[in-house]
């Protein structure tokens, strides 16, 4: 899994010269029996080493542990509290502008990161969130990924299509048959083992690895507003 984490040295990046990085924030939570703990740091890893290779982006290795207590019931969870996620981040932040990167992307693979918005919130203008809300469901359409964004929550259609493109290997059997839809009306407050026994939301069994594709491709060219954004 070498190839999820940047290889380049400190001459490659002085001549890049980027303005702007991205920073890959997954988390270390259950994906049901068929994909690993791992899943959102590889997805999210995933997605900036794509932006990298089109973008003039500074690649950084990711946060691989975050906020996942709704997933504690299940073995091999792991969390942060929302106050030290917050403080990495800030911290990578003034670490970057100090050697000269004023702008930081947060490329987010986890939900359940709600920090990381008002982290953005607060630095006024120097970090983005990214995919946003809008840029998934522009890929969810493209894909034609059939699952709603709400009903597919977890481990569904659209986290296994991405991995079953991205890192086939990694996609175990029994996603054909691992589908549950739920409300999930009180998850902050009961946790996710209230409303599913196997840590799956979502239709898993209608993923493809080319739904997959076109989502990441569609997230990669959505990035370029991002840079917009940063005058880029």
């Amino acid at each position: 899994m070498t190839e999820l984490f940047p290889l380049a040295t400190s001459v490659d990046e002085q001549r890049r010269g980027a303005s702007v990085a991205v920073l890959p924030i997954g988390s270390f939570e259950q994906h049901g029996a068929h994909l690993p703990l791992a899943t959102d740091t590889i997805i999210a890893a995933t997605l900036a080493r794509e932006l990298a290779a089109v973008h003039p982006v500074l690649h950084l290795p990711p946060i691989t542990i975050s906020c996942s207590h709704e997933h504690a019931a299940w073995a091999g969870t792991v969390s942060i509290s929302a106050r030290t996620l917050h403080a990495v981040v800030t911290d990578v932040a003034a670490s970057l502008r100090a050697s000269g990167v004023e702008r930081l992307v947060l490329v987010n693979g986890h939900g359940g990161n709600y920090v990381l918005s008002n982290v953005v919130q607060e630095a006024a203008g120097a970090l983005a969130l990214f995919p946003g809300v809008a840029d998934w469901q522009a890929a969810h359409t493209a894909a034609g990924l059939r699952t709603s964004l709400d009903d597919d929550m977890h481990a569904g259609e659209l986290e296994t299509s991405i991995l079953l493109h991205a890192h086939p290997h990694l996609v175990r059997p029994g996603h054909e048959t691992a589908d549950h839809v739920t409300d999930r009306e009180h998850l902050l407050t009961l946790g996710l083992r209230a409303y599913t026994e196997s840590g799956v939301v979502g239709r898993p069994s209608l993923a493809s690895a080319a739904k997959g594709h076109v989502v990441l491709d569609t997230l990669v060219q959505r990035f370029a507003g991002v840079l917009e954004l940063f005058g880029g």
